[in-house]
């Protein structure tokens, strides 16, 4: 196959992982953020 197609198809699926995994750690940081305020603050967990 041509390289450049090589370039573009590794460039697609690195840009699609980086995404993935910003999503879940901001996911499961924004829980931890609540959880602490939560227990800190004595806050509604949806605020």
């Amino acid at each position: 196959m041509n390289i450049l197609l090589w370039i573009l198809v590794f460039i697609g699926g690195a840009t699609g992982a980086f995404s993935t995994i910003y999503i879940m750690i901001s996911l499961f940081a924004v829980i931890f953020y609540k959880f602490y305020r939560k227990i800190k603050y004595h806050t509604s967990l949806y605020d």
